[in-house]
Protein backbone atom coordinates (compact mmCIF):
# COMPACT_ATOMS: atom_id res chain seq x y z
CA UNK A 1 0.00 0.00 0.00
CA UNK A 2 1.41 3.66 -0.57
CA UNK A 3 1.57 6.34 1.45
CA UNK A 4 1.60 8.91 -1.24
CA UNK A 5 -2.47 10.19 -1.55
CA UNK A 6 -4.20 9.21 -4.47
CA UNK A 7 -3.76 12.76 -6.68
CA UNK A 8 -7.03 12.16 -7.53
CA UNK A 9 -8.76 12.33 -4.32
CA UNK A 10 -6.51 15.14 -3.77
CA UNK A 11 -7.95 17.11 -6.67
CA UNK A 12 -11.22 15.90 -6.22
CA UNK A 13 -10.94 17.66 -2.07
CA UNK A 14 -9.36 20.78 -3.43
CA UNK A 15 -11.97 20.75 -6.00
CA UNK A 16 -14.50 20.67 -2.63
CA UNK A 17 -13.00 23.40 -0.66
CA UNK A 18 -12.78 25.59 -4.07
CA UNK A 19 -16.98 24.79 -3.70
CA UNK A 20 -16.75 25.69 -0.20
CA UNK A 21 -14.77 29.27 -0.42
CA UNK A 22 -16.93 30.40 -3.27
CA UNK A 23 -20.18 29.53 -1.80
CA UNK A 24 -21.04 26.96 -4.14
CA UNK A 25 -24.23 25.59 -2.40
CA UNK A 26 -25.93 23.26 -4.71
CA UNK A 27 -23.08 21.53 -6.24
CA UNK A 28 -22.19 21.25 -2.49
CA UNK A 29 -25.26 19.68 -1.24
CA UNK A 30 -24.86 17.36 -4.62
CA UNK A 31 -21.32 16.08 -3.42
CA UNK A 32 -22.76 15.20 0.43
CA UNK A 33 -25.67 13.35 -0.68
CA UNK A 34 -23.60 11.37 -2.69
CA UNK A 35 -21.64 10.33 -0.03
CA UNK A 36 -18.72 13.18 0.98
CA UNK A 37 -18.16 13.05 4.22
CA UNK A 38 -19.74 16.88 5.83
CA UNK A 39 -16.98 16.90 7.99
CA UNK A 40 -13.87 16.97 5.32
CA UNK A 41 -10.76 18.77 6.83
CA UNK A 42 -7.57 20.30 4.80
CA UNK A 43 -3.84 20.43 5.86
CA UNK A 44 -5.04 22.91 8.21
CA UNK A 45 -7.95 21.22 10.12
CA UNK A 46 -10.28 23.51 8.03
CA UNK A 47 -13.87 21.94 7.35
CA UNK A 48 -16.11 22.81 4.34
CA UNK A 49 -18.16 24.71 6.84
CA UNK A 50 -15.47 26.83 8.11
CA UNK A 51 -14.39 27.66 4.57
CA UNK A 52 -17.54 28.84 3.59
CA UNK A 53 -18.56 30.57 6.63
CA UNK A 54 -15.23 32.68 6.85
CA UNK A 55 -15.73 33.36 3.18
CA UNK A 56 -19.51 34.93 3.94
CA UNK A 57 -21.38 31.78 2.01
CA UNK A 58 -25.00 31.66 4.36
CA UNK A 59 -26.59 28.91 1.72
CA UNK A 60 -23.88 26.99 1.75
CA UNK A 61 -23.12 27.14 5.25
CA UNK A 62 -26.92 25.99 5.67
CA UNK A 63 -26.39 23.38 3.12
CA UNK A 64 -23.46 21.80 4.98
CA UNK A 65 -25.18 22.17 8.88
CA UNK A 66 -28.23 20.40 7.63
CA UNK A 67 -26.01 17.40 6.31
CA UNK A 68 -24.14 17.08 9.62
CA UNK A 69 -20.92 19.61 9.93
CA UNK A 70 -20.22 20.25 12.91
CA UNK A 71 -20.82 24.16 13.63
CA UNK A 72 -18.03 24.10 16.57
CA UNK A 73 -15.09 22.08 15.00
CA UNK A 74 -12.25 24.17 15.38
CA UNK A 75 -9.12 24.10 13.15
CA UNK A 76 -5.92 22.99 13.69
CA UNK A 77 -5.39 26.73 15.40
CA UNK A 78 -8.19 26.97 17.58
CA UNK A 79 -10.68 28.68 15.31
CA UNK A 80 -14.18 27.71 14.85
CA UNK A 81 -16.32 28.99 11.99
CA UNK A 82 -18.43 30.87 13.99
CA UNK A 83 -15.38 32.98 14.74
CA UNK A 84 -14.40 33.40 11.72
CA UNK A 85 -17.24 34.23 10.51
CA UNK A 86 -17.86 36.93 13.28
CA UNK A 87 -13.96 38.48 12.38
CA UNK A 88 -15.40 38.79 8.87
CA UNK A 89 -18.46 40.61 10.01
CA UNK A 90 -20.76 38.18 8.27
CA UNK A 91 -23.90 38.81 9.80
CA UNK A 92 -26.39 36.08 8.13
CA UNK A 93 -23.19 33.22 8.26
CA UNK A 94 -23.59 34.33 12.08
CA UNK A 95 -27.42 34.15 11.83
CA UNK A 96 -27.01 30.67 10.33
CA UNK A 97 -24.50 28.92 12.47
CA UNK A 98 -26.05 30.46 15.70
CA UNK A 99 -29.70 28.92 14.68
CA UNK A 100 -27.75 25.57 14.20
CA UNK A 101 -26.60 25.76 17.61
CA UNK A 102 -22.47 27.07 17.62
CA UNK A 103 -21.86 27.70 20.78
CA UNK A 104 -20.31 31.35 20.85
CA UNK A 105 -17.60 30.25 23.42
CA UNK A 106 -16.14 27.60 21.87
CA UNK A 107 -12.56 27.84 20.21
CA UNK A 108 -9.53 29.99 21.00
CA UNK A 109 -10.35 32.78 20.64
CA UNK A 110 -14.40 32.24 20.95
CA UNK A 111 -16.61 34.22 18.56
CA UNK A 112 -18.08 35.83 21.56
CA UNK A 113 -14.14 37.46 22.78
CA UNK A 114 -13.53 38.22 19.11
CA UNK A 115 -17.15 40.17 18.74
CA UNK A 116 -15.67 42.08 21.94
CA UNK A 117 -12.09 42.55 20.26
CA UNK A 118 -13.31 44.09 17.11
CA UNK A 119 -16.36 45.83 18.94
CA UNK A 120 -18.66 43.92 16.89
CA UNK A 121 -22.09 44.68 19.42
CA UNK A 122 -24.59 43.85 16.81
CA UNK A 123 -22.65 40.15 16.17
CA UNK A 124 -22.49 40.01 19.80
CA UNK A 125 -26.34 40.60 20.38
CA UNK A 126 -26.92 37.63 18.28
CA UNK A 127 -25.43 35.27 21.07
CA UNK A 128 -28.37 35.94 23.39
Amino acid sequence: MSTEPDPAVVELASHLFDLARNGAAAELAAYLDAGVPAELTNDRGDTLVMLAAYHGHPDAVRVLLERGADPDRANDRGQTPLAGAVFKGETEVVRALVAAGADPDAGSPSARDAAGMFGKSELLALFG
